[in-house]
């Protein structure tokens, strides 16, 4: 499904069970960060099961652009030719990240080293995303960042960001950070920033975040030492460089956990997800379901590059409401809209709290998966960092007709909740699903549910 076309979900009511084994596209987060750190080796990567998720292909296009040479065998196999940390070239032009928050906040930690001016820029919806957390930081270890002020909030900045140049002879600086709120894209951006830096990088979180920079900086050597949700890099034993290196890359954990959550909508359901990342800063979808009593198995086959792989398995069950707030909420994050459909159907009340920051993401969240839910007949009230969903266990969900908002996450979810619902469900507006899970129609339908692009 292309970007740039205009489509809509038709969904209707699943005739039976969904069943089989599956595989999900490639882990976004892993993905950013094999293209990036090949791009910054010293040598020739290869990156295998590339999955050309929207995301994904902007961060490979922006290194192509900074002279980085990738060749790419078109099925998913790529040969990332890297220039060393100090190796990039200055781009012609603007880099796009599309609709990358991602691409954009982990790059800033590394553009904001260069010698030479770049400028990333990005669609309307990321335009609309704060970089301050970001951009803040870098600058206080001496990196230049400069962003469009933001119309009504004091010392804000939205993309367009311009970074650079660093002024010759000079080099970052020490950074000690304690971050307000934990974010695996900030924690990411500093420590990459101390690769090029004189003095350590420490990043300090209230909780854990997503900790896919530190495993596989780990596993090229890099020294980097972990207590809690503390992070240091020691630059006095970094030797400045990384080496080349092979990866697989796992299935997207956030993806399979639509697959989940469909296995626990429809009944009699049993659905297994092969080559999945479980990564257990990413887990926290499967643990969540788990303290709901969820017939959930994780096989565990080995780890590629520091991360963790194997296969989950689940089995349909009736589930009873849930609270996901504080820990367990930073470690599921990307999942709250598909848990907002399971709460949909489980029996009482579901509290999500602690989610404030989902209102700038690729649409405010919290206010629109609230919107999906009303249109599907469900009871939620909205909170300013959450809601509460009273499920309908019972009977069938009412037939809906829903916008996506250009919401990869939201598309999918509303489609999941078509699967019990009455009658039609038109989900409005889904080639943002290519972001993240490119065949998840097709996925849906291998498993026997009746979800089609019109």
């Amino acid at each position: 499904m292309s970007s740039g076309e205009r489509r809509d979900f038709v969904v209707r009511r699943a005739k039976g069970p969904l069943v089989g084994g599956v595989p999900v596209p490639s882990d976004k987060s892993i993905s950013h960060r094999a293209i990036l750190l090949g791009a910054l080796a010293d040598g020739a990567s290869e990156v295998s099961a590339f999955s050309y998720g929207g995301d994904n292909v902007s961060t490979l296009e922006i290194f192509r652009a900074m002279g980085v040479h990738v060749a790419d065998d078109g099925a998913g196999t790529l040969r990332v030719h890297g220039e060393g940390l100090r190796g990039l070239s200055e781009p012609a032009g603007p880099l796009d990240c599309g609709n990358s928050g991602t691409t954009m906040r982990v790059l800033a930690g590394v553009l904001g080293a260069q010698p030479f001016r770049s400028v990333m820029v990005g669609d309307a919806s990321l335009s609309r995303r704060p970089m301050a957390r970001v951009a803040a930081p870098l600058r206080r270890r001496g990196a230049v960042i400069e962003g469009r002020f933001h119309p009504t909030k004091a010392g804000e900045i939205t993309p367009p960001l311009e970074l650079g140049p660093l002024p010759a002879g000079q080099a970052l600086i020490e950074s000690d950070e304690t971050l307000a709120v934990a974010s695996a894209q900030v924690k990411s951006a500093l420590l990459l920033s101390g690769l090029y830096a004189d003095g350590n990088t420490w990043v300090r979180e209230p909780v854990v975040s997503r900790d896919h920079t530190e495993r596989m900086l780990k596993a090229l050597g890099v020294p980097l030492s972990s207590v809690g949700g503390a992070v240091e890099l020691d630059a006095a034993r970094f030797r400045g460089k990384l080496p080349a290196f092979l990866l697989k890359i796992p299935g997207d954990l956030s993806a399979a956990a639509f697959l989940l959550v469909a296995a626990h909508l429809v009944p009699e359901s049993r659905v297994s997800i092969r080559g999945v990342g479980l990564n257990p800063t990413r887990a926290g979808i499967v643990d969540y379901l788990r303290s709901l009593s969820a017939r959930v198995t994780v096989e565990e086959h080995g780890d590629a590059l520091g991360e963790p792989v194997g296969a989950l398995h689940v089995e349909h069950a009736e589930l009873g409401g849930g609270l996901l707030a504080g820990e367990l909420l930073t470690r599921a994050i990307d999942e709250v809209p598909a848990i907002c459909a399971l709460a949909a159907r489980s029996r009482g009340r579901t509290e999500i709290a602690d989610a404030a920051e989902l209102r700038v993401k690729e649409s405010d969240r919290l206010a629109v998966m609230a919107s999906v839910l009303r249109a599907f007949g469900v009871d939620c009230e909205e909170r300013p960092d959450g809601m509460t969903i009273e499920g309908r266990p019972d009977g069938l969900l009412r037939a809906a007709d829903v916008e996506s908002h250009g919401d990869h996450r939201i598309a999918m979810s509303a489609a999941l909740l078509g699967l019990v619902a009455d009658g039609e469900t038109r989900v409005r507006d889904v080639a943002c699903v290519a972001t993240s899970f490119p065949r998840f129609a097709g996925t849906i339908r291998a498993l026997g549910g009746e979800l089609d692009v019109v």
